[in-house]
């Protein structure tokens, strides 16, 4: 019983961060390049502790998808009215 009892966790856990993704995704390109500035700063300035530094990271790297899929979708954007 405790397998299906994770497995709900996981799941639940798994639809969240999908829900706070889509919510993120309304962020401008220029928010989501200032978080990830700031958490950047953030690594380079300060003695974190190992876990929070990796929480950063992940973060950022996290940020660095967003940005680069929405820099993806402006670009594929721009090749449909060239193609107009």
């Amino acid at each position: 019983m405790a397998n299906a009892d994770e497995t709900t966790a996981v799941e639940k856990k798994s639809t969240s961060k999908k829900a706070v993704q889509k919510t993120e995704k309304k962020r401008t390109l220029e928010e989501l390049f200032g978080e990830l500035e700031t958490i950047t700063a953030e690594l380079e300035a300060q003695e974190l502790p190992l876990e929070e530094a990796f929480a950063k990271y992940r973060k950022g790297m996290e940020l660095l998808k967003e940005c680069n899929d929405a820099v993806d979708t402006v670009e594929k954007e721009l090749q449909i009215l060239e193609e107009a």
